[in-house]
């Protein structure tokens, strides 16, 4: 007969990185933690690799406020496992799920699927995922989703970018700017990066065809584009309007809070009395554009620049990076190589 003993009942453990409180990357901790059941609609991740954006600094701060609001947890996070970004193979499926069997390579963007990627496995629906671009590493394919999606979205649906035109990437070097600059190449246009001077060569080597000093685009530029794509908005919207044609289109990415509300607030106004259209972008993470940037990655129009690798045990360091802005394209946080640290238990 056979016997069950306690620890045969009790769940399986993982290591993640977790917060309990809001504040600096001094409030992540590597810590044991349950391991996610998976449900009848879920899929079931071993994450091999993640990534970090502004996003995940936003969320672990709580800043700004209204952050808090949307996600839940006004004076602490109730999200306790951040991290969006996700690559990974397939460890269990539930019933209901048609789309994917254990083994298979997969990428995704869980930020409307609980997040939770900053961990050895998580769970999570199937349209949150696609197959990973076969011709990407896990860490590569993991720096994609959030930022990828977001140029993808920004330059093709509110930028509505056609071949020839002129299109302007500010903040180039940036997670969503590098890969901007990319997709904007593979739609057929003339690309002009705007970055720091220390920062041009890598610009110029993902297919920008001019690069200009992010000093000279705050002065203003004589040239005019058809399309401005601003991921790093902290100058007003009224200083590129100038370098827009006429009936050209603004969009703002990512930046301050001020210049958000500015073109939330004011976008339709100053559109209407420049005769150009200013939008703000709301990124809306779907299947169907994972697919399009997989195929644009296994084509080679597109590849992930991957500024450097860390251990899931160094996210604190990684993130901090970020804020530093020390990053040119993005960061990949490697799953499989966790430090063997002393671990707290946070079930």
């Amino acid at each position: 007969m056979k016997t069950t003993s306690l620890t045969d009942s009790l769940p399986s453990k993982m290591k993640a990185i977790v917060q309990t409180e809001y504040g600096s990357a001094d409030v992540l901790r590597l810590a044991q933690v349950d391991q996610p059941v998976v449900s009848e609609n879920g899929v079931l991740v071993r994450v091999r690799a993640t990534s970090v954006h502004a996003g995940d600094w936003h969320l672990m701060r709580g800043r700004p406020f209204f952050i808090r609001l949307i996600y839940g947890g006004v004076r602490s996070p109730k999200i306790k496992i951040l991290g969006t970004d996700v690559a990974g193979e397939v460890e269990a499926v539930g019933k209901a799920v048609t789309q994917f069997k254990p083994g298979d390579q997969v990428f995704g963007d869980l930020s409307e699927a609980g997040f939770g990627a900053f961990a050895e496995y998580v769970c999570v629906p199937e349209t949150a995922l696609a197959l990973k671009p076969t011709s990407s590493t896990f860490e590569e394919a993991a720096t994609v989703p959030v930022s990828a999606l977001t140029a993808l979205q920004g330059l093709r649906d509110v930028g509505q970018i056609r071949s020839g035109q002129k299109v302007l990437v500010k903040g180039a070097s940036g997670g969503v700017g590098s890969f901007a600059v990319q997709i904007a190449k593979a739609f057929g246009a003339e690309v002009t990066g705007v970055c720091s001077p220390s920062k041009a060569k890598m610009v110029q080597e993902i297919g920008a065809d001019y690069v200009l000093d992010y000093r000279q685009a705050r002065t203003g530029l004589k040239q005019q584009y058809d399309l401005i794509l601003d991921v790093a908005a902290y100058d007003s919207v009224f200083d590129y309007l100038p370098m827009l044609k006429l009936k050209g289109s603004y969009v703002l990415v990512g930046g301050s809070i001020a210049r958000l509300f500015q073109v939330m607030l004011f976008g339709s106004w100053i559109s209407r009395i420049s005769r150009r259209r200013v939008r703000c972008l709301v990124q809306k993470p779907n299947q169907a554009d994972l697919i399009v940037l997989k195929e644009l990655i296994e084509t080679g129009k597109i590849r992930p620049y991957v500024d450097r690798c860390y251990a899931l045990s160094e996210l604190p360091k990684a993130i901090h990076a970020i804020e530093q802005r020390q990053v040119q394209g993005k960061i990949a946080i490697a799953i499989q190589s966790v430090s063997e640290h002393p671990l707290t238990d946070a079930s």
